[in-house]
């Protein structure tokens, strides 16, 4: 039996999971948990990539007690990276809900305007795209006398490794990657006065690294939601909602779109595995674990969906509103969005449910007009899937069939792809 191990990590927690081949199919066992999650320092939000990287290499190691592993690999949310002086990490390593990046956009649009960025990238427009924060580390004197930049999976495969990798489909979430090569744009870079050595040639998933402890490191479709697509098994090309801290709604495509249409509805386009993936980014189960921190803290999830389904609150927000990135109370957030306010906690969590759906249906509704094409199905994967509720009220608001896979679709895509390159 040949083993494999898919190392998931989200912004709030990460498992290691260990996988083979039964029948044709893969079959997953978790086999390690940790949290993660921003943490303040100085005023910032960052990452502790020191108790990050030990938690990821714990898990393995724990993995190695029992098994005999062919190959592993990591993904992890994207536009995150870390700066390095040869083997010497750049300090502190900022999160993407930091607002940092807020002054330097102004800047970064009078050198190259969005329009031009998003005719030769093709990505949306989102504060924290590594492109800003790239340029606010250049601003602060950050990047003098830096040697890399790692993606963060890159990272932690390095310090695995030790081989430093760019890997195509996390780098275009940057907003720095030719949608027309596929490489890193070396006008844009040159533009904004970027380290030109910073920007190596970007590898596709399926390229072997070093190895770990005898273990072949590979890289896998590194950013998380470009597994979680390899992972759907979609029939046709049909949409697909990644259901995490983030909600990914989004369709396969051939070639990118990069047109003014294209641009005014803030669509993406991310590099998958021999395909583009045209989506957008919305807020997501990140609502839902704010306002359980706040209003009811360790409160079971499947009773806080109970009691929104029975409330009567009919209130919705724009649930891709900025004051929801990273508000200091999340309630407040919702408050101040809503004319009436809920009269009881389920309401505000019925509120946020009833906005996610919304969302979902207006976006698809912007896929159809932009891509000319109809969709009948929409396959949602990771743990909304597991919804019930959300999932009726997207089906109900998008009028289209909904499919709920609740599979680990991150790990499935992150494990199929070290089984092909092996």
């Amino acid at each position: 039996m040949k083993y494999y191990l898919a190392v998931d990590i989200g912004a709030s927690s990460g498992r290691h999971l260990l996988g083979w081949k039964e029948d044709g199919k893969i079959i997953t066992q978790e086999l390690y948990r940790f949290p993660n999650g921003v943490k303040e320092f100085q005023g910032h939000l960052t990452w502790d990539i020191e108790s990050l990287f030990a938690h990821v290499k714990h898990g393995i190691d724990e993995a190695l007690k029992e098994y005999e592993v062919s190959s592993l690999s990591v993904d992890t949310w994207g536009v995150d990276y870390v700066l390095m002086k040869g083997n010497e990490e750049v300090l502190p390593c900022y999160a993407y809900r930091d607002t940092r990046t807020e002054s330097v956009i102004p800047e970064v649009h009078k050198i190259i305007p969005f329009e031009e960025l998003y005719e030769r990238t093709g990505i949306q427009f989102q504060t924290f795209n590594t492109i800003y924060q790239l340029y606010a580390d250049k601003k602060e004197g950050r990047l003098e006398g830096v040697t890399d930049f790692l993606m963060m999976p890159e990272y932690l495969l390095y310090k695995l490794c030790g081989v430093k990798s760019h890997e195509y489909t996390n780098a275009t979430t940057g907003g720095m990657v030719s949608a027309k090569t596929g490489q890193y744009d070396s006008e844009i870079i040159a533009k904004l006065g970027l380290p030109a050595h910073l920007f190596q040639p970007l590898q596709k998933p399926g390229t072997k690294l070093g190895t770990y402890r005898g273990v072949q490191c590979v890289l896998c479709p590194t950013h998380d939601t470009a597994s979680a697509v390899e992972g759907i098994p979609m029939e046709g090309d049909e949409i697909y909602i990644s259901s995490g801290t983030w909600s990914l709604l989004g369709v396969k495509i051939k070639n990118p779109v990069t047109t003014p249409q294209s641009m005014a509805a803030n669509f993406t386009n991310e590099g998958g595995v021999n395909y583009i993936r045209y989506l957008r980014n919305i807020m997501g189960m990140w609502l839902i674990n704010r306002l359980r921190d706040e209003l009811c803290p360790g409160k079971d999830f499947g009773e806080i969906v109970s009691e929104a389904e029975k409330d009567s609150f009919d209130g919705t927000v724009d649930a891709n509103a900025k004051s929801f990135l990273a508000p200091e109370s999340m309630k407040s957030a919702f408050d101040e969005a809503l004319t009436n306010k809920p009269a009881t906690n389920a309401g505000y969590f019925r509120c946020a449910y009833r906005s996610l759906a919304l969302t979902y249906k207006k976006t698809v509704e912007e896929i159809e007009s932009v891509t000319g094409r109809k969709y009948n199905s929409i396959y949602i994967v990771g743990g909304g899937a597991k919804n019930s509720f959300l999932n009726r009220l997207t089906e109900q608001a998008t009028g289209k069939k909904v499919i709920a896979l609740p599979i680990e679709a991150t790990a499935l895509g992150n494990l199929k792809i070290q089984m092909e390159a092996l």
